[in-house]
């Protein structure tokens, strides 16, 4: 009977789902929305029941989709949101809705542990600057406006680990969610004490922390018949989306460097050492591979800012994409397209919702800069796919500054099916881009750590090395590098003359 290997990502918009056999090849996929709710001005929540509905949809829809088949799942992970906090309390209930990870209400608390610990001190115990989507002053918040809901507590899971907690009953988290707490000492790989202990947060609420790759069990029976899956199913730990992704794109080598388009953008490389950038823009996280490290700079209005343009200005593309059978996006695109490389010399700052790397400023505002009587709707699309390219471009020039240099890039996430989008990071960045043949990402990379968790692979090398298969996505021109590198100039500079302005912009009216 052939294996298959169950990939499950749970998102902030819905959770995936993929079926690969052992040699790497996609059998299936599903997906299932669900609800983000804001209850009050920058909050950010959801249901848990929520997700594991969703989670039983997805895993039910597979199913179908292989009725008849000889093949036997033989094992599962999950890939999840970061920084998200789930309360529980001694019964295993949840106690509020889960705070999420692009939930800012907990500035106070951060400034608080800033304040308590000392910045510099904070990225020499965890790797890491404490941000509001983080899950420390997450914690905080809840025993401090919530005091009856912090007397209840009793374990705090992230999203994820509470899906394997509803699948096996075992409360427990890995190294690579542990590490987004702002409570996990990265470099030693444990909970670290003098930051519980300065907060007064009782180490009994975290959990065990074991690796990627390690079992945590097996279905629970009465789960097992509810999804239709035997019992006997292994459900290995898993990890945070970003490190699963890097593991669905073979980013387990130095030197291999991933950059990602989604809402926001990632750029992500693997490191067998830790690094720690001294001005905390940079985040250092244990990998879903073993023994090893990424660095990651994040910026936060990445495909968000071309869904904001298509939205508001795209209303003559959403109207004949039912014509013509393309989505909206595909027309601006073409707009874009149309748009000779040097013809505009307009450029987008894409700070539509602050930024984090290498700003971290939530007063940042977006900007179009150089706009004349000439520039049409293709100028302006082509600048926004031109302005987030920059973005990534400063988390590229930040990880290169640590010694860390890319022998190999590969571009993932939305802004990877966009050709004209490849082709202008390939020339922002002056690199050759590549990408691999099954793009499923995060759900990808938690089906390859459940063949390891299994013994379907010895480790995750060789899961990458047997599964991962790339191609050259873009190559870069010379004459239009040269022209970016001189607007990137322009572009690197405009942050810096405007920051007063934006700070200054954000008081009017308290």
């Amino acid at each position: 009977m052939d294996q298959l290997l169950l990939g499950l990502d749970l998102g902030t918009s819905g959770t995936k789902g993929v079926l690969i056999n052992t040699q790497g090849e996609l059998v299936c996929k599903e997906k299932s929305s669900y609800e983000l709710r804001r209850p009050n001005e920058g909050w950010a929540e959801q249901d848990p029941e929520d997700w594991w509905k969703a989670v039983k949809k997805v895993v039910k829809g597979l199913l179908d989709q292989i009725t008849g088949s000889p093949a036997k799942i033989s094992a599962l992970a999950l890939s999840g949101q970061m920084h998200g906090s789930v309360f529980l309390d001694s019964k295993g209930e949840v106690i509020r809705p889960p705070i999420l990870w692009n939930d800012t209400r907990t500035t106070e608390q951060c400034d608080r542990i800033k304040q308590k610990i000392g910045e510099e001190k904070l990225l020499e115990l965890v790797g890491n600057p404490v941000l509001e989507g983080f899950t420390a002053p997450k914690v905080l918040w809840l025993k401090e406006n919530e005091p009856n809901n912090y007397e209840k507590l009793d374990k705090l899971l992230l999203p994820k680990d509470y899906i394997v907690y509803r699948l096996t009953g075992e409360i427990s988290t890995e190294e690579s969610d542990a590490a987004g707490t702002v409570l996990f000492n990265v470099k030693n790989k444990k909970w670290e004490t003098q930051v519980t202990d300065t907060l007064s947060i009782e180490p009994d609420i975290l959990p065990t922390v074991i690796n990627s790759t390690d079992p945590v069990g097996t279905l629970n029976r009465e789960v097992a018949r509810e999804l239709g899956l035997d019992d006997s199913t292994i459900v290995v730990a898993g990890g945070a989306d970003n490190a699963c992704s890097a593991i669905g794109n073979g980013i387990t080598e130095e030197g291999r460097f991933l950059v990602s388009i989604g809402s926001s953008g990632v750029v992500l490389s693997h490191t067998d050492s830790m690094f720690v950038d001294p001005g905390g823009r940079l985040h250092s996280f244990n990998h879903a591979k073993r023994d090893s490290w990424y660095l990651m700079g994040v910026m936060l209005s990445a495909g968000i800012s071309f869904d904001w343009f298509t939205e508001n200005m795209g209303h003559l593309e959403k109207a004949v994409s039912e014509l013509v059978d393309l989505p909206p996006y595909e027309l601006l695109n073409q707009e874009a397209a149309s748009v000779e490389t040097g013809e505009s010399k307009l450029i987008f700052l894409p700070y539509l919702n602050g930024e984090r790397t290498p700003y971290p400023n939530p007063d940042a505002r977006g900007v179009f800069f150089g706009l004349t009587s000439s520039h049409k709707k293709g100028h302006m699309v082509r600048a926004i796919l031109e302005g987030v390219a920059f973005g990534l471009r400063d988390s590229l020039e930040l990880i290169k500054d640590k010694g860390v240099e890319p022998e190999e890039i590969r571009i993932t996430g939305g802004g990877a099916r966009s050709d004209i989008w490849s082709r202008i990071q390939a020339d922002i960045f002056g690199h050759e881009l590549k990408k691999v043949s099954v793009d499923e990402g995060p759900a990808f990379g938690a089906a390859l750590l459940a063949g390891v968790g299994s013994g379907v692979y010895k480790d995750v090398n060789q899961a990458v090395r047997e599964t991962v298969n790339v191609t050259t996505a873009a190559e870069p021109d010379e004459d239009n590098t040269r022209f970016y590198d001189k607007l990137y100039e322009v572009y690197g500079s405009l942050y810096s003359s405007l920051e007063s302005d934006f700070r200054d912009l954000s008081r009017i009216g308290e």
